[in-house]
């Protein structure tokens, strides 16, 4: 076992673990205690929690002014990398326009950052969103990872790293509904397909213009624009991407009315404009301020 720490004050605009994991973003991370979604950050900030990556064990939690790890490699460069934590946060939250909604996100869960997952977990969560709570979803993910992924022992527990596009394509549909997958069974299998056969890639998307990286990201199954956005600010760095799901929706009623422009196209250039350069951003301190 490695293990090692990280000075939560010397990344810049700070950090909290607890609202970056389990604000509906990944769902990738999972709670040693088994409480993902049942704590706010007031109480829940220093638990561990773990993922599973390249077929590496990474455990973090945060305590004390620290991001303690535990993992069977070098966890530092993955924490840095899954987490932003070379993001400025400060430079970002000067760089939106004042706005008393986001200020009041930003104020309640400041230290919250964008996560960057992996390309294929990513997709295949947003696929499995529609309709879903967040705790659902990740029950879903959590159940793919045991069924098909590849377990690792470590510390003497087995972990569970999330299938990969080859096991999703080998799986029948009927098995991925018996995960409550329900009608998204058919998708996930389908972009699986799409990738293992190498017929679509995230290098298909990856620096294209924004608008057209989105329309790029509808080459995989079961994938509209609130999809592709979301997979756009959580795996692919376009920071500027804004998922108008339901509590978005709900904040451009009360508190945008302006930015409705009646289609998703032109509401989500309008919000983007509402927002800043980093409009990702805002959107996911106002959805999780929004839901919490």
């Amino acid at each position: 076992m490695e293990t090692g720490s990280i000075p939560v004050e010397e990344l810049p605009g700070g950090f909290d673990l607890q609202s970056t994991v389990e604000s509906g973003q990944s769902y990738l991370w999972r709670r040693e205690d088994g409480r993902m979604y049942e704590t706010t950050h007031a109480y829940g900030g220093s638990a561990w929690y773990y993922t599973v990556l390249d077929g590496n064990v990474v455990r973090a939690r945060q305590r004390d002014g620290l991001l303690e790890w535990e993992a069977t490699t070098d966890a530092e460069p993955h924490l840095f990398s899954l987490l932003r934590l070379d993001d400025d946060l400060d430079a970002i939250i000067d760089a939106t326009p004042a706005d008393s909604l986001v200020e009041s996100a930003y104020d309640e869960y400041r230290g919250m950052r964008i996560v960057r997952d992996p390309f294929f977990p990513c997709l295949v969560s947003f696929i499995c969103s529609a309709q879903m709570r967040v705790s659902r979803i990740y029950g879903m993910q959590t159940a793919l990872a045991r069924e098909f992924g590849t377990p690792i022992e470590f510390d003497g527990k087995t972990y569970y790293e999330f299938p990969t596009p080859e096991a999703l394509a080998e799986a029948s549909e009927g098995a991925l509904r018996d995960l409550n997958l329900g009608y998204r069974a058919p998708y996930v299998k389908k972009s699986a397909e799409l990738l293992a056969s190498g017929e679509a890639s995230p290098d298909d998307v990856r620096g294209k213009s924004y608008e057209d990286a989105r329309d790029a990201m509808q080459a995989f199954v079961g994938v509209g624009d609130k999809v592709a956005d979301c997979v756009l600010l959580f795996a692919l760095d376009y920071l500027e991407a804004v998922p108008l799901d339901t509590w978005i929706q709900s904040a451009i009623e009360d508190h945008y009315p302006h930015c409705e422009q009646g289609s998703y196209e032109a509401t989500s250039r309008a919000i983007r404009e509402q927002f800043g350069e980093y409009a990702g951003y805002a959107q996911t301190y106002v959805f999780h301020y929004l839901r919490s």
